[in-house]
């Protein structure tokens, strides 16, 4: 049987998913998990974390309920997985959500809410992951960014609030992974481009993905096993000269 490469090798390191109770949090877990870490689930919606944590066995699973805008909450769940494992390895920032419309007609709570979660909470996230890992010298803390970082999508839907902090978790992972980068810890990003969740409705609007293909040089949305691969080339050794990065997979959908 053919051995795993090392430098990809994630195996018995332990590792938090937040916003893990689907869409790619979920995979997330599973990619992690399926490669032999110890990975810690956390969401607000506990039925569906207890559901993963059922399907991917207790071995090396838990699950923690966690809604990430809370920040007592993200420091109880991080100083649990340390007290329990002794560690932090590779930290998951991916819970988020995402405003919509013309933003003269937003609502400046909605904008915030946007922002509290895709922005601060990822900072409450990575500060205590860092804590977590200084003292060991190595991590790896991995912020879900997206395409919007870099690029508008206003030609369809308005998103002022979301389309503002994922330029904001690009810029935190540039700065933070400069902070702590001589300390052993780095900080990247993974910017997707469409795949099916939640968010984009499971991508079964037949017109929206036809406006997707038109624009995408590969003709189609991701699917979602297409983001394992940046995942675990970040979580593992084989980036280990990477920080402050993020990797863009989105099917050509930014060289236009």
């Amino acid at each position: 049987m053919m051995q795993p490469d090392p430098l990809f090798d994630i195996a018995g390191r332990v590792a938090i998913v937040t916003g893990a109770t689907s869409g790619l949090g979920e995979r997330f877990a599973r990619a992690l998990s399926s490669r032999g870490a110890h990975v810690v689930v956390a969401g607000r919606r506990e039925a569906r974390l207890q559901a993963l944590l059922d399907d991917l066995g207790s071995e090396r699973t838990r699950a923690i309920t966690c809604d990430v805008t809370d920040e007592a909450a993200v420091v109880r769940a991080v100083q649990q997985v340390v007290d329990e494992f002794g560690r932090l390895d590779i930290m998951v920032n991916n819970a988020g959500a995402a405003d919509g419309g013309p933003a003269e007609r937003e609502e400046l709570s909605a904008f915030q809410a946007v922002m509290d979660l895709n922005v601060a909470a990822v900072f409450v996230g990575c500060r205590e992951a860092a804590k977590a890992m200084l003292p060991a010298g190595r991590g790896s803390i991995i912020n879900i960014a997206s395409i919007v970082g870099f690029v508008s999508l206003s030609e369809r839907q308005g998103m002022a609030g979301y389309t503002a902090s994922k330029h904001a978790v690009v810029g935190l992972t540039r700065e933070l992974g400069a902070q702590w980068a001589r300390r052993g810890i780095r900080v990247n990003a993974i910017g997707p481009g469409w795949f099916p969740s939640e968010m984009t409705g499971q991508l079964s609007d037949s017109e929206h993905v036809h406006w997707i293909e038109q624009r995408t040089p590969m003709r189609r949305p991701g699917r979602i096993d297409e983001l394992d691969g940046a995942l675990i080339f970040l979580a593992s050794d084989a980036s280990s000269y990477m920080v402050g990065q993020t990797v863009l997979v989105d099917g050509g959908w930014t060289v236009w």
